[in-house]
């Protein structure tokens, strides 16, 4: 991503104006999607990662639930192509293996399986439609995240 963007994770009552603006342009506005599906009220216990120009503006956003689900990834189309949905992902990515989780899912647009292939994800499905749109279920499994052991814990001296 341009040094002059950064991704952070934020909750939805923090940040959901411009969350919503950023879902409100793509899927709502851009692909046509009913208000009715695309506020499907589980954003309160969702983590968020939002996307942001060195002015604060945000560009992009995507959501992880309990379930280890990653969804409503969208950026604006002036910032597609330059590293914005690979950032979100990465950082939800992280977000899940520090939540424990094993596996991420995703119901990927069939236009965007292959950049979901990319970052290890693999098709776990027939094609459907989802708000009139082709998609495709894709998993990855997930390495747990490896921390480094503490000073302390290295002393093998009382054993």
């Amino acid at each position: 991503m341009e040094a002059a963007c950064s991704v952070r994770l934020v909750n939805w009552n923090e940040a959901k104006p411009a969350l919503a603006r950023v879902r409100d342009i793509v899927f709502v506005r851009e692909q046509g999607v009913p208000e009715a599906l695309e506020w499907d009220g589980l954003d309160d216990n969702a983590v968020h990662a939002l996307a942001e120009c060195a002015d604060g503006a945000a560009i992009g956003t995507a959501r992880l639930l309990a379930d280890g689900h990653i969804g409503r990834m969208a950026v604006l189309v002036s910032w597609r192509s330059r590293g914005v949905g690979s950032a979100l992902l990465d950082r939800l990515t992280l977000a899940a293996r520090a939540h424990g989780m094993r596996t991420v899912w995703l119901h990927a647009q069939t236009h965007a399986a292959a950049f979901y292939r990319l970052h290890g994800f693999e098709v776990t499905s027939s094609e459907f439609l989802d708000a009139g749109i082709p998609h495709v279920t894709m998993t990855r499994h997930l390495d747990p995240l490896q921390v480094a052991p503490s000073a302390a814990g290295d002393d093998d001296s009382n054993s």
